[in-house]
């Protein structure tokens, strides 16, 4: 039979965790191709990047639209469950599970609107919609959507990695960025420091001609001014001018608002921004397929 698009495979996602046991996504994998008695060859075809297998990526987007919608959770890295809100919807839900459904949540909508309405109008486009948009604005509404994806479950990774997992993940960015010189000696010095608020110091340069000190903190709540100001106290009594705050979570308006006032030059880097920057710097992410877009060179023929 066919694979299934990603949209009819929810579905069988969430009845099969509704049996309140964690599930890696292999097993989802293996247990719902079994179900559909798909063939080997079936479960072999690729996309046409060649970067993935069809099935797996259509089980990998059912997964994240059930995820984002709170259907589904992830327990450990790779291995999920079934929320209460899950529960409901399979009781209610008899014939199937589709974007439209998902609407209905509020956590749903806000993923979607972050990729504008990219996902809206490219994973669920109909013929209309796509008399809308040229080719290439599709093609980059897709990105914007792929790399939403991406960015939540970095974050998602983080968050249930452990604390030295996040110093390390700080250290790669930091120095993929131009600072701390190499990875051995910006690693020596963050997540050693712990003095006050303060968890490493890194060059900004790779002389070492001024430092930057570094808090970073993995936090589930929103972070407040308290916390800033005590990172803020602990540069004054270093005489030092430069910080960076970053975590994994988000920051108060009072917060930011703080950070404003502040004579010293502190950088506050949120969930949203490390993982944007991580994408940008290629940490914790790898290369799968790149699309070159060409145009006619007008110039080129004129000047025949």
């Amino acid at each position: 039979m066919p694979i299934p698009d990603y949209q009819s495979l929810m579905f069988p996602v969430l009845q099969l965790l509704g049996d309140l046991e964690l599930h890696p996504l292999a097993d989802l994998r293996s247990s719902i191709a079994h179900d559909l008695k798909l063939t080997d060859e079936e479960l072999a075809a690729r996309q046409d990047s060649g970067a993935q297998t069809l099935f797996a990526n259509r089980m990998a987007w059912a997964v994240q639209y059930l995820k984002s919608a709170v259907l589904i959770q992830a327990a450990t890295r790779g291995v999920y469950k079934i929320t209460d809100r899950g529960l409901s919807v399979l009781k209610t839900q008899l014939s199937g599970i589709s974007v439209k459904t998902l609407r209905q949540f509020p956590e749903f909508t806000e993923f979607e609107g972050k990729g504008s309405v990219a996902a809206r109008t490219t994973l669920q486009s109909t013929p209309k919609d796509e008399t809308k948009a040229t080719p290439e604005e599709s093609l980059e509404r897709s990105y914007k959507v792929l790399r939403e994806a991406l960015a939540h479950e970095l974050m998602e990774t983080i968050q249930s990695g452990t604390a030295a997992a996040f110093e390390r993940i700080v250290v790669d960015l930091l120095v993929a960025m131009g600072y701390g010189g190499s990875v051995e000696d910006a690693g020596k010095v963050v997540g050693k420091s712990g003095d006050g608020g303060i968890d490493g110091i890194i060059k900004q340069d790779k002389l070492g001609l001024d430092a930057i000190y570094v808090q970073a903190k993995r936090w589930q709540g929103v972070l407040g001014s308290p916390e800033i100001m005590k990172f803020s106290g602990s540069l004054t009594k270093r005489h030092a001018n430069r910080g960076v705050f970053i975590t994994t979570s988000s920051f108060t308006q009072d917060a930011l608002e703080f950070v404003e006032a502040l004579p010293q030059k502190i950088i506050l880097v949120d969930g949203k921004q490390l993982a944007s920057l991580m994408i940008e710097y290629d940490v914790g992410v790898s290369f799968t397929k790149a699309y070159t877009l060409k145009r006619l060179d007008q110039d080129y023929f004129e000047n025949l």
